[in-house]
């Protein structure tokens, strides 16, 4: 039996079986590894946040991704609502895109993010195929004593395992209001991460700054740099477009790229302690 009432959502990793055949406002961004945590919990449809588009457009990535599937989705402009935060995305999002299976249901572009889910209750839940994803999570050893590099495509795939690693993701950098964990689930003793266009109130870098209380560098890559929810895009191609004070006492700064930016940590870091615990 479907579900009408409308589900926001500060992640979709937080999605699951109790999520199919519901309409969900979801204030992650709408790359690929997103949209493919909302299909595999079957959603009715769906609302993302556009990132700032980005390279590739990967931020809106969910539009044409579900339009392919027959499901209505749309995505809430970043400057209208913070991204990471599914009640503003609700209360106060503003529409930027939306896919064909939207748009016929009367979803349109300006409109509420608001009204626009309530538009989506009147699509038809129904099963789908997901379409298959690559690995989202890879190890790059450390040699002579430096950390070895977790290359994830999202921060819900941290592990308590990867402390003494340097963590580069495809997720922006927010912070959750529901979750007051830096660093999820997990720990690593440098970050890279996406900043998803800043956004409304900069909230795309707001964990990369909190990293600073916890002694941690951490730093993100423009989103026109890399395609957002892809770490090996932003390990590859990203170049540094905010770093926090602990990245830059080690050298750290904007418009570096970020292999120069694993690279400087891997040598700084190399021999030090790991300090465990999950900020």
């Amino acid at each position: 039996m479907t579900e009408d009432r409308i589900q926001w959502l500060d992640t979709v990793t937080k999605l699951g079986p109790g999520h199919a055949g519901r309409v969900v406002v979801a204030a992650s961004h709408g790359g690929e590894y997103a949209a493919y945590c909302a299909a595999r919990a079957q959603v009715r449809a769906v609302i993302f946040n556009d990132a700032g588009v980005g390279k590739e457009s990967e931020g809106i990535h969910a539009i044409s991704y579900f339009g392919k599937l027959g499901v209505p989705a749309a995505a809430t402009s970043h400057l209208s609502a913070r991204i990471g935060d599914g009640q503003d995305h609700h209360d106060t999002g503003v529409i930027s895109y939306v896919n064909e299976a939207a748009a016929r249901i009367g979803c349109r572009v300006g409109q509420s993010t608001q009204d626009c889910a309530g538009h989506m209750r009147a699509a038809k839940a129904f099963g789908y195929a997901v379409p298959a994803k690559a690995e989202s999570r890879a190890l790059i050893a450390g040699e002579n004593g430096r950390p070895g590099i977790v290359v994830i495509d999202s921060l819900a795939l941290l592990t308590p395992e990867d402390a003494g690693s340097i963590m580069v993701t495809g997720s922006h950098g927010a912070l959750l209001p529901t979750d007051s964990r830096i660093l999820m689930n997990g720990d690593a003793r440098g970050v890279l991460l996406c900043d998803a266009g800043f956004g409304k109130e900069g909230n795309g870098v707001r964990r990369v700054m909190a990293l600073d209380e916890h002694g941690k560098p951490g730093a993100s890559v423009s989103v026109t740099s890399a395609r957002i929810g892809n770490a090996q895009s932003v390990l590859e191609t990203g170049i540094l477009s905010f770093v926090n004070r602990t990245a830059a006492g080690l050298g750290a700064h904007v418009g570096m790229t970020a292999r120069q930016y694993v690279t400087l940590l891997q040598e700084r870091l190399a021999d030090s302690p790991v300090v465990l615990g999950r900020p």
